[in-house]
């Protein structure tokens, strides 16, 4: 398993434990590109989350849709294995 790949697994962990509806879109070939790993609603909060491991670094298409979720009401974040105990925090108060 990918380091990132242990990141959304913990990820999806949090957010089962949360009682969220998430889904992971597909980014190859006929997604939205840019789109974050996943798209979550909790308790009527549109949220959306990128995935990164190690010293990798959202795109400026991730961080320009993260944004745009920012703009239109919703909460994004970019989660990694240094911040991931804060994503739980964070939906904590949602």
């Amino acid at each position: 398993m990918t380091p990132e790949n242990k990141v959304k697994k913990r990820i999806k962990s949090i957010l089962t434990k949360a009682n969220a509806y998430y889904v992971m879109p597909h980014g190859a070939g006929y997604g939205n590109a840019g789109a974050p790993d996943f798209i979550v609603c909790l308790r009527g909060e549109f949220i959306g989350i990128e995935a990164k491991a190690g010293g990798n670094k959202a795109t400026a298409l991730q961080l320009h849709n993260l944004m745009e979720i920012r703009k239109a009401g919703g909460k994004s974040f970019v989660v990694n294995e240094t911040n991931i105990d804060e994503l739980e925090k964070e939906l904590s108060n949602v």
